[in-house]
């Protein structure tokens, strides 16, 4: 019996070998073969194999990947890629496709470590070969976060070759890589085998960046595999890991991997700026100059703090606005990177005397709205109004007096700067203030209607004689009048805080502290208000009919939890910010006892 095949036009006899037109094998007739491939179908690739002998190391897709590419790079069955390198000589693994990459590169870009051994079993020279880009496996391993694949690698990676992996550019952009990938363990082994890449700068003028302490997603896992425990033991800094067992329970697990990254990092920039320390002062301000101000522009205090132990000179480095350190700091809002300023000693003084370009002293830019993924930190406008007059106070508390009236290139005072930038900002807030105490008002007002009626018709009624109410001498009776009074005094003190909120002016200045007081007593009071209301009506309920049944006690009460939970959920996240922002210790303080310049 026959099959025909209808991309190719080729009739196959399942007895026989046909012949097969070169020409007639363009992309379509490897298509069996490349789904084969995907799928790890191993005995429909074996009888393609079988017609046309030639496959195994044919060009099968546009970009000229051969099979063994796309098996390494599904990493579905590592059986397909073993049986496929027992037909596939060692020289052929160097085949690349239309960008220079070997099968061992695609393997790192999908993490595929099982296959990459067997790869290199098979042909040892497939890590120190390079793509188009110059990439080598291990570079693209750390592009794409592979941290198991990036520690085998290095394993295998020779470095007595020219050009060196780990020498000069490539070696400061395998360095700039695995630290973007967050696998700063790795980093620390990198610069303490080779501390000139710490100094070297790429030919475009780019040294290594510091900053670039960001997590990858697939960054995260800081325990070491079990194959690759040689290389993992030369990356600490004391020469070996602590393996620690917290599988069972992630989020202790979770802690620890945070800190220990945490740890490594701190480690990293200390083994750099030690290199770094062993240069003439203008090459290192040079190097040290870019990370400094990206690191206090991203909020990296610690990264700030250790640069400028180091190297104290650091501290004067400005950017193409002559924006310094502390001012980048105040742009963006970073008030950990601020912080260290009250760890200084005199030269804080002359720190904040430094202009830009434009003229513009440490309180003008401060009186500049903050960036939009700063401002949102608070939830509301007038929070955030609340935390840019915090951010105005705090600057002014640390330059000097004359600085405060000082005009800039624009003929601008830093008061004229923040009123200026703040308009829209006092507008929304204002907005919504008010809203917020109109709804509120509302709710109060219901409540104290409720609370006022149930003091004049007390449960049970009023005996006839002296009028006095007949339940008067129930416990439950007195927890009812109480919590009734309470109830409608709060409510009322409520009513009166929102209003003088609906009738306030809502000036620049009201938002640093009389708005949000009066908004925490209004909230804090129809909170009472809420509560105290559901505990006379649960006390009603009892005295009416619960007073011999206990269900009926458990039920009122569970009934009456409902709407306190409600509004504690609502509103109560909205108190504890604002509470926080306005009684609490502030985001401004120092950090520690001991300065560092």
């Amino acid at each position: 019996m026959a099959t025909s095949s209808s991309q190719t036009g080729v009739n196959i006899d399942n007895n026989s070998k046909p012949e097969i037109n070169k020409a007639e094998k363009d992309l379509s007739w490897y298509l069996p073969l490349y789904k084969a491939a995907l799928k790890g179908d191993w005995e429909g690739a074996s009888r393609f194999f079988v017609l046309d002998p030639d496959a195994v190391t044919a060009k099968i897709t546009r970009t000229s990947e051969t099979v063994l590419h796309r098996a390494v790079g599904t990493g579905k069955a590592i059986h397909f890629v073993k049986k496929l390198l027992e037909l596939i000589p060692p020289n052929a693994l160097t085949l690349k496709n239309q960008y220079s990459d070997t099968v061992l590169h695609f393997a790192a870009k999908f993490g595929n470590t099982e296959a990459a051994k067997l790869l290199v079993a098979k042909n040892p020279h497939l890590p120190n070969t390079w793509n188009d880009t110059q990439l080598l496996p291990l570079h693209v391993a750390g592009l794409f976060g592979h941290k198991e694949m990036v520690l085998f690698l290095l394993t295998v990676t020779k470095d007595d070759v020219e050009p060196s992996p780990f020498a000069e550019e490539p070696g400061v952009r395998l360095l700039n890589i695995v630290i973007v990938a967050g696998f700063y363990d790795v980093a620390l082994h990198l610069v303490r085998r080779y501390p000139k890449l710490a100094t070297w700068r790429y030919s475009t003028g780019v040294p290594v960046k510091l900053e670039n302490f960001t997590c990858h997603p697939n960054g995260g896992d800081l325990d070491n595999p079990a194959d690759s425990s040689q290389v993992c033991a030369q990356m600490c800094c004391h020469g070996r890991f602590r393996r620690y067992c917290f599988t069972s329970v992630p989020c202790i697990k979770h802690i620890h991997d945070t800190k220990l990254m945490h740890h490594q990092a701190l480690q990293l920039v200390r083994c750099l700026c030690m290199e770094v320390i062993g240069l003439d002062n203008l090459k290192a301000d040079f190097i040290v100059k870019p990370p400094v101000l990206s690191a206090a522009r991203l909020g990296i205090h610690e990264v700030v703090e250790e640069i400028l132990k180091s190297l104290p000179t650091a501290i004067w480095s400005l950017d193409k606005e002559q924006h310094d350190v502390f001012q980048l700091a105040v742009i963006n809002r970073r008030e950990t990177v601020f912080n260290l300023l009250y760890q200084m000693n005199e030269h804080k003084h002359l720190v904040t005397q430094i202009s830009d370009i434009k003229e513009n002293n440490i309180l003008h830019l401060a009186g500049k709205l903050a960036p939009p993924h700063r401002l949102t930190l608070v939830s509301g406008a007038a929070l955030q109004m609340q935390r840019e007059l915090q951010w105005y106070k705090e600057v002014e508390k640390v330059v000097q007096p004359n600085y405060r009236e000082k005009q800039n290139s624009a003929g601008k005072t830093p008061a004229m700067v923040f009123t200026e930038e703040h308009k829209d900002l006092v507008r929304e807030g204002e907005t919504w203030m008010k809203d917020t105490a109109k709804s509120c008002t509302i709710t109060v007002a219901l409540v104290a209607t409720v609370a006022f009626a149930a003091a004049i018709t007390v449960p049970g009624g009023n005996n006839g004689d002296n009028g006095l109410p007949i339940f008067s001498k129930v416990k439950a009776f007195i927890i009812f009048a109480i919590s009734d009074a309470i109830s409608l005094f709060s409510s009322i003190a409520s009513m009166l805080m929102f209003l003088s909120i609906r009738i306030s002016r809502c000036a620049e200045a009201d938002f640093f502290h009389a708005l949000p007081k009066r908004l925490i007593i209004g909230l804090v009071t129809l909170f009472l208000s809420i509560a105290s209301m559901m505990i006379a009506f649960g006390a009603t309920l009892y005295i009416m009919f619960g007073h011999k049944t206990i269900w009926i006690l458990i039920s009122v009460v569970a009934l009456a939890c409902l709407p306190v939970t409600l509004f504690v959920s609502l509103q109560f996240p909205l108190l504890v910010d604002m509470i926080k922002s306005t009684y609490g210790p502030g985001i401004f303080c120092m950090r520690s006892e001991l300065p560092f310049y």
